[in-house]
């Protein structure tokens, strides 16, 4: 069968943007003991998947992203061939594969079988009902744990993690601070979202409305930007604060030579500040927990799912760059099949 591919075209320097990346097709080929074929469904545009295309950046997750090779991603999709016995041909798989339209599941690879009985759209699993959503349950519960009352302040609030975040905080009864990119997204976080406040991050006078929405000081920061925006946030925070540090998108895009990032970590002795950093896939065996208790809250109404929908698998490369331009409004998915 064709297949159609979304290639690493050349290192991104920065923000990547559309050219970096390059659609080609290529043909199937006959599977091997042990493997199984996919027919993607969805593929989920991740920020973190940045950190793996510079070159030397492998690591105990992911290898470094070949040149000329399908770029790396988290996709939904249907098993239609299997030659591994732990595998089941009509099963839904979401998996660390790639931007293509199928895709071949190796032994070790990493992938967990989807049960969608909650009967919600199957794109759900890549955004509320997947790592982004599970990211702002566990970063929330396990590590900021508000309480009501708390202020709680959200980086990137219109992310895919970030506006389920503001959400779940808002749920545990907290006030809700966002931060965004633009007057018109600060407006959408809290008539689309419920957060009490929006700021864009870009004002001028970033830190004085920051002192005039949290005078009392920050109690959580959810983190999704690290970088100089952490050291605005550190000027602010509360006595026993807490952090939990979910992504660093200011440092994806860094060039070697600038970037930047806080200068103020004394912070965090000076406030007794605890700041922790985490991943989804090291909590699988409670992925249900948070799955069943997600769902919960979609079926009552108290959390919202945004969804920046794109149609192809040629369109990869294109909604990730309009990603790290601002562009999307919760989380961004390809839809595989052109509409």
């Amino acid at each position: 069968m064709k297949n159609t591919q979304v290639v690493l075209a050349q290192r991104p320097e920065g923000a990547p943007k559309a050219n970096d990346f390059a659609v080609v097709e290529t043909e199937t080929v006959p599977l091997e003991d042990g493997q199984a074929l996919v027919k993607n469904l969805y593929i989920s545009l991740d920020a973190g998947f940045r950190n793996w295309m510079d070159e030397d950046s492998g690591d105990e997750v992911l290898p470094a992203m070949p040149l000329g090779k399908a770029v790396m991603g988290l996709i939904l999709g249907e098993v239609i061939e299997s030659r591994n016995s732990g595998i089941e041909v009509g099963c839904l798989l979401m998996a660390r594969l790639a931007w293509e339209e199928f895709s071949v599941v190796n032994e070790g690879d990493w992938w967990v079988e989807v049960d969608n009985e909650h009967q919600l759209p199957l794109s759900y699993h890549l955004g509320v009902l997947g790592d982004t959503g599970m990211s702002g349950y566990f970063g929330l519960v396990d590590i900021g744990q508000p309480k009501p009352g708390d202020t709680v302040v959200v980086s990137a609030a219109g992310g895919a993690v970030g506006s389920v975040a503001g959400q779940i905080a808002k749920i545990m009864g907290a006030r809700v601070i966002g931060l965004a990119g633009s007057d018109e997204k600060c407006q959408r976080l809290v008539n689309e979202l419920g957060y009490d406040v929006g700021i864009n991050y870009k004002a001028d006078n970033l830190s004085e409305l920051i002192a005039q929405h949290c005078p009392d000081g920050i109690d959580v920061y959810f983190d999704n930007v690290g970088g100089l925006l952490l050291e605005t946030i550190l000027e602010h925070i509360a006595h026993g604060a807490r952090i939990p540090f979910c992504g660093a998108v200011a440092d994806y895009t860094a060039q070697k030579s600038g970037g930047g990032g806080p200068s103020n970590l004394f912070q965090l002795v000076a406030q007794c500040v605890t700041l922790q950093g985490f991943m989804t896939h090291f909590q699988l065996e409670r992925y249900p927990e948070a799955r069943s208790q997600l769902a919960q809250w979609l079926a009552s109404g108290e959390l919202k799912a945004h969804e920046h929908m794109y149609h192809g698998v040629d369109q990869c490369g294109i909604a990730f760059s309009d990603m790290f331009a601002g562009k999307n409004f919760g989380k961004a998915v390809v839809k595989v099949a052109a509409s």
